[in-house]
């Protein structure tokens, strides 16, 4: 009975100073998570402007960078990142953020345009968890590479993008999509053209 007692008391303590230990942990990493995170997403929208970075940039110059080429503008519930190069007049580029349900995830992404909001200067996805072969391949460079220098309207002067097998990709507007991948480009298309819907209406 006393061994009994023993043991679950020794539990009990072993269990507090667990949790103790794991709080305090998670508590005192917190601000470095944080720091982590915003210095990955500057670097994601930096890379999608086009913005030249040094290649041994740490984290506290990619911020520097930013606060001195990029600014922030909310329009309703929509983020705008617009590119000035310091010292030039005018913007050169803007990007915007994008998300939806994947197969597997959430997927996030921001999509750059040039100055003429209309053309794509390039594509990002920094967050997805699409199956690695498959759906995966939209965050490698060759599915996004084919983004830039698209359209986001068609010929008819249609905002959105088409995300298709078909072998001709003469369109304006059109991007290869992955083999094996439907559902996945499926729902990238929507969300894509769910941002460039809001995109558009904010020129109006």
């Amino acid at each position: 009975m006393k061994n009994n007692i023993y043991t679950l008391c020794y539990a009990g303590i072993l269990g507090a100073v667990c949790a103790f230990l794991l709080t305090a942990t998670a508590q005192f990493t917190y601000p470095y998570k944080q720091a982590n995170a915003s210095a990955e997403k500057v670097s994601n929208i930096l890379a999608i402007l086009k913005v030249p970075v040094e290649a041994d940039a740490d984290s506290r110059r990619l911020i520097e960078i930013f606060k001195t080429n990029v600014f922030e503008e909310e329009k309703g519930d929509l983020m705008i990142y617009s590119y000035r190069p310091a010292g030039q007049a005018g913007v050169e580029a803007v990007a915007f953020p994008f998300s939806g349900p994947g197969l597997w995830g959430p997927i996030k992404g921001f999509l750059a345009l040039e100055s003429d909001l209309k053309t794509i200067r390039g594509i990002s996805f920094y967050e997805q968890e699409e199956t690695p072969g498959l759906g995966g391949e939209i965050g490698s460079d060759w599915f996004q590479s084919q983004f830039a220098g698209k359209s986001i309207v068609n010929q008819s002067g249609k905002a959105g993008i088409t995300i298709t097998k078909s072998r001709d990709k003469a369109g304006q507007n059109q991007v290869d999509a992955i083999t094996g991948a439907t559902m996945t480009c499926d729902k990238v298309e929507d969300m894509l053209n769910n941002a460039i819907k809001t995109i558009v209406e904010k020129q109006d």
